[in-house]
């Protein structure tokens, strides 16, 4: 099922025009069945008007410094399972070729933990989620309750029955202290 995306620019005048109207359906993967991820508009350069409603570029799924993505993301029930006859290196290939530079973030030894170079607004739409940081501090996020990460070492684990829907805007930033 597809989001609807509406998106405004100008005309040749300047004058507001609606530029686009469309679904964006989302971005699935064998290996994490019921993970979505919608890639709603992004820009991997600080924010410009592309006025005829045309995506800006935005190749990685996380932004480089000075970028931005905003989307939404699904996290299924941890009992959620995966083919059993799953072919983990086609899989991982999917990710990549879907989602380029997802899976590079992703720490294998702890599925799930994942740092970033940005800073998220996280927003829970529906269901529930527990965001978990270093040294296994968690915390339990309901509809309507929101998230700031500063590139902080996370994972999203859902123990509960539903599938929690995540609205998320990342931009890209520095580290403290870094360049």
């Amino acid at each position: 099922m597809g989001i609807r995306r509406v998106v405004t620019g100008h005309d040749d005048d300047g004058k507001a025009v609606f530029a686009s109207d469309e679904v964006v359906e989302p971005v699935t993967s064998d290996l994490v069945p019921g993970m979505d991820f919608f890639r709603l508009w992004g820009n991997d350069e600080p924010g410009r008007f592309p006025d005829d409603g045309s995506a800006p570029s935005a190749e990685q799924y996380f932004p480089p410094l000075g970028g931005y993505r905003f989307g939404l993301f699904t996290v299924p029930p941890d009992s959620t399972t995966m083919l059993d006859d799953l072919d983990f290196e086609a899989a991982f290939g999917e990710v990549e070729a879907k989602l380029p530079g997802l899976m590079s973030h992703m720490e294998p030894e702890h599925p799930g933990m994942h740092t970033t170079a940005t800073v998220d607004y996280e927003f829970v739409a529906s269901g529930r989620v527990v965001l978990e940081l270093d040294d296994g501090a968690t915390r339990e996020l309901g509809p309507g309750d929101t998230v700031v990460q500063n590139g902080t070492r996370h994972a999203w684990r859902n123990p509960f029955d539903e599938p929690c829907v995540l609205v998320v805007v990342l931009i890209g930033a520095h580290h403290e202290g870094t360049s």
